[in-house]
């Protein structure tokens, strides 16, 4: 008798780890299977808010582009992650990147310049996006536009996603994606990726909109919608 207790109590040991075992493995297919489903799995991302702390980049009636890249620029982080990406981020609050040496306004702005710069180098980056927002004396001037340095293929592909869905979206552009090397972290980051303006805070219709937090997410989800398309290598013909 007491043998066949033994045998039972074994068996169902056995049984119980073996259930065990195979929730396990459902689970980790499971899990597995969502992971092989994001689209951005595996990608890392960079975001660079413009300027912050005592840079507070260009200012138009009172309204400061620090205060509205960073805000665009977690929100595209919220999305990017949620599709698996792995998201670094230069600045999450208001701040600069330069150290504690720099002393000068002038010299603060050359070193974040290129602590920026080197935090994209330095990173496993597959992709980069720096967010400004831009303001011209032609206060008619208006629309987002994309940016890429042309010395990789794949930049102008990017930006040409980015802007083909700031062109679809915002429905208050109809400018290109343009190379560009003047910007000192578009000529020297070593990874691929775009620089956005998204838009005017010298045009009085697009500074409001800049400044609303559902056009905010607008441009937050057309940059986000042409970086999926961009790692999907999908097309954008001129």
């Amino acid at each position: 008798m007491n043998v066949h207790k033994k045998v039972l109590t074994t068996c169902f040991v056995v049984g119980v780890v073996l259930l065990f075992l195979m929730m396990s493995y459902r689970m980790n297919q499971r899990v597995s299977f969502q992971q092989w489903n994001l689209p951005l799995a595996g990608k890392v991302i960079v975001i660079d808010p413009g300027h912050g702390g005592i840079d507070g980049g260009a200012t138009f009636n009172g309204v400061i582009e620090k205060n509205v890249t960073l805000p665009i620029s977690l929100r595209l982080r919220d999305y990017l992650q949620e599709q698996g990406a792995l998201v670094l981020m230069t600045r999450e609050k208001d701040v600069d990147l330069a150290g504690s040496d720099s002393r000068s306004i002038r010299e603060r702005k050359r070193t974040d310049l290129i602590t920026r710069t080197k935090f994209i180098n330095n990173s496993e980056a597959d992709l980069y996006i720096s967010v400004h927002a831009n303001a011209f004396p032609q206060v008619n001037s208006k629309g987002a536009q994309t940016f890429y340095s042309p010395k990789f293929s794949e930049n102008k592909q990017a930006a040409k996603l980015v802007q083909a869905e700031f062109i679809r979206n915002l429905k208050n552009t109809k400018r290109h994606a343009k190379p560009m090397e003047s910007v000192y972290l578009v000529k020297h980051a070593n990874k691929p990726g775009v620089l956005v303006e998204v838009g005017f805070l010298s045009n009085d219709e697009e500074r409001r909109n800049l400044q609303n937090k559902v056009y905010q997410d607008d441009i937050a989800l057309s940059i986000y919608t042409g970086v999926i398309r961009y790692f999907l290598k999908e097309h954008e013909e001129d």
